[in-house]
């Protein structure tokens, strides 16, 4: 499972929260999320795996937020299956002053998730993979694991939001819907 955290977090928040709701009301636990979209496959498979693909706020730009993504990834990792992978948020120069109007951003994160799907493939290192984000920046990667003819790779989305599609006509992206229920079942309502 290669989760693009923050694509499926927001995504979740589009797709079930209300204008103005909190974006901490969506935080997602990655394993839930995992066990709920292999829930939707055929019976036999099992869950090796769980990677995290995140950005991680600087601590001396944001020390309660990267306390909070520290705690977060801890608490995860406390299941040997799930591995957290972060890259450090980009921030403006102007970042803390008055008048700046840019928010950080993730910078490499859907490249390690890209990087790490390719090299997984091509070690086999799985029969199936599921990449849980809307990312078009992912399908280059993923057109990589299918040109392998060996492991399959499958999309997970929300009920309501857009998933990957394949832009090759001869190659079909298996598709994994998780519904509002199950959202609601995948949420991480611990206090970091």
């Amino acid at each position: 499972m290669f989760i693009d955290y923050q694509n499926a977090h927001n995504s979740a928040h589009r797709s079930f929260c209300s204008f103005g709701d909190d974006l901490s009301d969506c935080t997602l636990d990655p394993l839930k999320v995992a066990l709920s979209a292999i829930a939707k496959r055929a019976p036999g498979g099992d869950l090796k795996q769980v990677r995290v693909y995140r950005g991680r706020p600087d601590p001396r730009k944001e020390a309660r937020l990267a306390q909070v993504s520290d705690r977060q990834a801890s608490q995860w990792q406390s299941d040997a299956r799930v591995l957290v992978k972060r890259r450090p948020l980009w921030y403006p120069q102007d970042w803390g002053q008055d008048g700046c109007v840019e928010r950080p951003r993730e910078k490499g994160v859907d490249v390690a998730l890209a990087v790490d799907l390719v090299a997984l493939a091509t070690k086999n290192a799985f029969d199936v993979a599921m990449v849980v984000s809307r990312d078009t920046d992912l399908l280059p990667a993923i057109e990589a694991v299918f040109d392998l003819h060996g492991p399959r790779v499958e999309a997970v989305n929300w009920a309501g939001a857009s998933t990957l599609k394949l832009t090759r006509n001869s190659q079909v992206l298996r598709g994994h819907t998780l519904s509002r229920d199950e959202w609601n079942a995948c949420r991480d309502r611990r206090v970091y």
